[in-house]
């Protein structure tokens, strides 16, 4: 094999010092020079991509506050442009826009000519139906290369697009949609996970009755009918053939997107197209390291992050179109069914499509370990060079896991990028589109830590005095704007939410200097001496045992280190003096019983890997944790639910992917209040 070709960072780095005479000494003053010169470094982002406007930008960052940072006045972009700008070189060099599959295994390829004429005849249609910019397109579709159209479309457009996964339940997408009123839904009549066929045609029926904003409806069926979306994709005419995107401000709102919605309404978040345009390439590009399909120092590149519609990670997917990357998606369940589970299932996609990058949550490479998957059996996995993991933090174990079983792939397929293979872990957000801790592949790798702080993320760990910190655990917060930040939330008068949401822990000249307000992202972050970072979990889940504060992730790499343990939740109910009392909640393997010895091997683990502070009082084996629907573990909710706030208060049962598992919690709770009540 030849030797590895340079980062797509180092490729930046060239270009800053032959285009700007800026030579940095090591990523960190690069860094710090991103975040300092904020006009001056998102200015080379804009150059080095070559992004087009029309008309010129009177400044970068006219307005340096948050919120309200006003990013290239004057320029107009649009995000639908930027994607199909590549359709001559790529086709041209023999490389294809979309490959996908799903549980039946069979790969399907869309090609660049035949992306930019479906994205024009849907866009047509759209605009024949009276859609103008500014009106909102929802969408209830599922990973497929039929719902990257339609937002390409909608884009095009100036439209807002808006999508929620078609798992989710009719409650959950109506609290969503009715907040932003669409004009027209495109909906899918079913769709298969885990080996089962799921009808959507009712939860359709109810979008029909409870959304009376939609006009006009558009269904991915297999049956027939005027308004399927395969009919209006099929279209080809002259004005197709002529269709051009429209040019909207930098600034034009591009998508609406949902916090959790954990407890009352989801926040509807909305983003600008040229915000996420320029965010996205250099998280993708910069630090993922994902170059473009047909540019000779990543030929043949092919991304794929497996994700669902809902989650912020299908958006980060979408990205790679903007540089001209091959996107790779899967639609389907990543680990077989209930009852033939196979976690080899994204792998057998990696090797069929030729990933060279391959991303997923962090539970997943988890449970792939757990299940002791023989990635040999996979097939051929020597075109992939690169992994990414984000929702949760990555444990060293698992990381190391992989890294020995791909160290001992490569000695068989030539592959030497796997003798050490590449992780870019990631922290950032649905709240911005974006991360801000990540990776850069000219630094060095440590199991169970993320490399760097993004370039133009001013992140910070904050003590509890509001300074930043060094080798101790803070708050994670920014403290300057990045242009993907959001534009407001939808409805949202004076933005008060989005002011609750991020600013009132540091509003305005909080701590007398008169500086503006920091985000605070709610997290706990470890800024090592060497730059990487740690996320400790949500900072407000936070363990307090006797004066010593610990994430939660630090607890769960412990626990889920133990193979008889295939997930947990912990919180403490310290709370206004109350004495400490964590209960640890445990889903045991199947036929492990959770005896004396398993409570001892569980602790043992929390004591040799943390300390016995941390050993939780009682432990709980349960079915399952309670989880939102983008995945992540309920524990505030929980903790409030113990804490005795009433269930309805606390939690939103249709933003959760399981909520039958709320009675055992709720049973739980009764009893803990009543022994709690009798010990007072």
């Amino acid at each position: 094999m030849a030797e590895p070709i340079p980062s797509q960072l180092t490729l930046y780095r060239r270009w800053l010092r032959d285009k700007r005479d800026l030579d940095f000494r090591d990523y960190e003053e690069l860094r710090q020079w991103s975040v300092r010169d904020l006009d001056a470094f998102w200015q080379s982002i804009w150059d080095y991509f070559d992004l087009k406007s029309p008309t010129p930008h009177r400044s970068v960052l006219a307005q340096r506050k948050m919120p309200g940072a006003e990013w290239f006045p004057g320029a107009r972009v649009n995000y639908a442009r930027q994607v199909l700008r590549h359709v001559g070189p790529a086709e041209a060099a023999g490389q294809t826009a979309i490959i996908s599959s799903g549980e039946d295994g069979v790969i399907r390829e869309t090609s660049w000519p035949e992306l930019r004429r479906k994205v024009a005849a849907l866009a047509l249609h759209l605009k024949a139906q009276g859609v103008r910019p500014g009106d909102r397109v929802a969408a209830y579709l599922p990973n497929i290369p039929e719902t990257i159209i339609a937002f390409l479309a909608t884009a095009s457009l100036g439209a807002i697009w808006s999508v929620c996964a078609p798992d989710i339940a009719a409650p959950a997408v109506i609290d969503r949609f009715k907040q932003i009123e669409p004009k027209v839904l495109i909906a899918c009549d079913h769709v298969v996970y885990a080996g089962r066929r799921h009808d959507r045609r009712p939860v359709i029926d109810e979008l029909r009755a409870l959304l009376p904003s939609v006009e006009h409806i558009i269904l991915h069926s297999d049956a027939a009918g005027s308004n399927r979306l395969s009919n209006i994709l099929a279209g080809s005419d002259a004005e197709i053939g002529a269709f051009e995107p429209e040019w909207m401000d930098f600034d034009h709102p591009l998508w609406i997107v949902y916090s959790s919605g954990t407890t009352g309404l989801p926040k509807p978040i909305v983003h600008s197209h040229g915000g996420v345009m320029i965010v996205g390439m250099a998280l993708s590009v910069l630090h993922n390291d994902i170059g473009c399909s047909y540019q000779p120092a990543s030929f043949g590149e092919r991304y794929h992050w497996y994700s669902s519609t809902g989650w912020i990670m299908w958006n980060c997917q979408v990205s790679g179109l903007l540089n001209g990357t091959t996107c790779c998606i899967f639609d389907g369940s990543p680990g077989g069914s209930r009852d033939n589970p196979d976690w080899l299932t994204l792998w057998r996609f990696v090797a069929d499509s030729n990933v060279t990058f391959f991303g997923a949550g962090a539970a997943y490479f988890a449970s792939c370990a757990k299940a002791g998957i023989d990635l040999a059996e996979a097939g051929d996995l020597s075109r992939l060079r690169a992994l990414g993991s984000t929702g949760s933090p990555l444990a060293a174990d698992t990381q190391a896991w992989f890294n020995e079983r791909f160290a001992k792939l490569a000695s068989a397929n030539g592959n030497r990028e796997q003798e050490t293979m590449w992780w870019a872990n990631i922290s950032g957000g649905t709240d911005f589109a974006g991360a801000f801790i990540g990776g850069c592949r000219d630094l060095p790798q440590v199991p169970g830590t993320m490399q760097c702080r993004l370039l133009g993320a001013a992140v910070e760990a904050f003590d509890s005095a509001g300074r930043p910190v060094i080798d101790e655990v803070g708050e994670l917060v920014c403290t300057e704007p990045m242009p993907s930040m959001p534009l407001r939330f939808w409805n949202d008068p004076g933005d008060a939410r989005y002011r609750a949401s991020y600013f009132d822990t540091y509003p305005d000249n909080y701590d007398g200097s008169g500086r503006g307000a920091v985000w605070r992202h709610g997290d706990w972050l470890k800024i090592n001496a060497d730059g990487s970072c740690v996320i400790y979990g949500r900072s407000d889940a936070t363990i307090n045992r006797h004066g010593l504060r610990m994430g939660t992730s630090e607890i769960y790499s412990a626990i889920e280190a133990l193979p008889e343990v295939l997930d947990s939740l912990v919180v403490d109910l310290e709370y206004l003096g109350r004495e400490s009392y964590m209960p640890l909640f445990v889903v045991l393997r199947e036929g492990i019983t959770l005896d004396r010895a398993m409570e001892t091997k569980i602790n043992k683990a929390i004591e040799t890997g943390l300390s016995r502070r941390f050993v939780p009082n009682e432990i709980f084996a349960v079915p399952e944790i309670p989880r939102t629907l983008s995945g992540k573990k309920q524990e505030l909710p929980i903790k409030r639910l113990l804490l005795g706030h009433p269930l309805e208060n606390v939690i939103n049962k249709d933003a959760m992917a399981n909520p039958a598992c709320l009675e055992w919690y709720l049973e739980f709770a009764r009893n803990y209040a009543q022994r709690s009540a009798g010990a007072a």
